[in-house]
Parts: C-alpha cells; sequence; structure tokens
C-alpha cells in the first residue's frame, strides 16, 4: 500500500501510527509526501491496481485535473474510488436539524462547512460521472453513504452490537438503493479505467 499525503502533520501521525505495526504490515506499506494533484511527479502511469481518495476533493477547489491524475495511475481495469461531499443533499443535514435557514440557503451552492470549521466545496453526481467517462474510467457503480447516520456526532459512543448491526444493515440498503442514496451525505463512486 502506498499512502501520499501533503500535510507533514498527518503524514507524521501516520508515521507514528505505523511505526507501532507488526514488522509485517510496515514492509507493506509506503508513506509520501505530496500533493494528489502532482501524480506524475510520484508515480508512473498504470502503477496501481486501485487508487482510493476519499474525503479529499472537497478540499479542491478544481477537481477534475486530480481525479484525471489518480485515474492516469490506474492500471487497465483497474479501480479509482473516491468518496465525496454529496452536493446534490447539501440541504439534509441542516434541515434534519431543525436549521431551516442553513436548509435553505444550501440550495442554492455547492460549498458548506464541514465538522472541522473549514469552508469547502461538495461534488453533484452528474458532474463526477462525466468527468470519469471523459477520463476513460467510467463510472462502474456508485453508492449513497450516511443516509441516516449524518448527524450522529464524531464522539457518539457506538450502540450495543445487535443495534449497531442494524443500524449498519439500514444504511447498506439504503445506500444502494434509490431514492435514499441520492440523498446521502457522501457518494461513494467506483470507475473502472478501459
Amino acid at each position: 500500500m502506498t499512502g501520499l499525503e501533503s500535510d507533514t502533520e498527518m503524514l507524521r501521525t501516520a508515521r507514528e501510527a505505523l511505526a507501532g505495526e507488526p514488522a509485517g504490515i510496515r514492509e507493506r506499506v509506503r508513506l509520501i509526501e505530496g500533493n494528489g494533484q502532482d501524480t506524475g511527479v510520484h508515480f508512473l502511469p498504470g502503477s496501481f491496481d486501485v487508487v482510493l481518495c476519499h474525503g479529499v476533493l472537497m478540499y479542491v477547489q478544481a477537481p477534475d485535473a486530480m481525479v484525471a491524475g489518480l485515474a492516469r495511475m490506474l492500471a487497465p481495469g483497474g479501480l479509482l474510488s473516491l468518496l465525496v461531499r454529496n452536493a446534490d443533499a447539501l440541504a439534509m443535514r441542516a434541515g434534519t436539524a431543525g436549521d431551516w435557514d442553513a436548509a435553505l440557503a444550501a440550495f442554492d451552492t455547492d460549498h458548506y462547512t464541514n465538522r472541522l470549521g473549514v469552508s469547502v466545496r461538495a461534488d453533484r453526481l452528474d458532474a463526477l460521472t462525466a468527468t470519469l467517462a471523459g477520463i476513460a474510467a467510467p463510472l462502474h457503480a456508485w453508492y449513497g453513504v450516511r443516509v441516516f447516520t449524518d448527524n450522529v456526532g464524531n464522539d457518539a459512543a457506538l450502540p450495543a452490537a445487535a443495534e449497531l448491526e442494524r443500524v449498519l444493515a439500514a444504511e447498506d440498503r439504503a445506500g444502494r438503493t434509490d431514492p435514499y442514496r441520492r440523498v446521502a451525505a457522501l457518494l461513494h463512486l467506483c470507475g473502472v479505467r478501459g
């Protein structure tokens, strides 16, 4: 596994965590400091069978070039996995929390303030589908993520095992089923390199 990270603090944290792992795991992981927008600097075309970009595109103002660079690293038949904030459902979090002013404002934008207090950008399914088709990694499958649980805080305790199993089953089913997946907080898109 190869990880590419531009934030020095995140990279330090990852290296510290990796240092505590058994040698067999440490030997299989390579961490590189670099920007995902400059994949050509770090990797040859076709270097990977799977490329994951989860929770990153929201911090990139013009993501098409980055997505193209990620797809460039894929071997033929390789999978590009993107996890992005769903711009078509930005009003859902505020609306289900009863913040009607924020819900109404969210209909007219693709920007929002995340839980870290950072103003970031969200993506639309149709736009990313077109981008993936244009870079020879067309959309193979997509899922909604956090359909029912988006308003659960990061510090909330996990429910008991039986309850957690039901929550995960409901999220899994909703994330694969229209119309529910279309209003999920996040979208998981899988493009396959031709």
